[in-house]
């Protein structure tokens, strides 16, 4: 297999993280101009969610990849290559809150581990490959 290397890791999260980003800010216009009324508390848990779907619900699919990977060429898959279930991209996705602590180490793990693996990988039992 070709694991994706780190930079096509960081070039497709920071496509993803522009995407999730335009539609925060296109959901905040709407409630802006809605009488809907939200906490920041229940915004957070919204954005959460939104989050965990963007990523899970794609990643699970059968592209295997968020719009960012597609773009980059690169997917998730099983250890065996296989595709991913949308439990399995859940589990992934909450993982990353563990690979975000201490400085994002979590992801930096991805530049020195045999098959390139973030901690969520290892986690949930993942491998980041190119489709090439």
């Amino acid at each position: 297999m070709n694991y994706a290397n780190f930079g096509q890791r960081l070039l497709a999260f920071i496509i993803d993280q522009v995407i999730i980003l335009i539609a925060i800010i296109l959901f905040a216009l709407f409630l802006r101009q809605s009488s809907a009324s939200f906490d920041q508390d229940s915004l957070m848990g919204l954005f959460l969610i939104l989050g965990w779907l963007y990523f899970a619900v794609q990643e699970s699919s059968k592209y295997q990849a968020t719009f960012g990977k597609r773009i980059i060429s690169i997917k998730v898959t099983g250890i065996a290559g296989e595709k991913i279930s949308f439990g399995k991209a859940t589990g992934r996705y909450f993982g990353k809150i563990l690979s975000s602590m201490i400085f994002g180490i979590g992801y930096f793990m991805a530049l020195w581990t045999e098959k390139k693996q973030a901690l969520h990988d290892q986690l949930a039992k993942t491998l980041v490959i190119s489709k090439t």
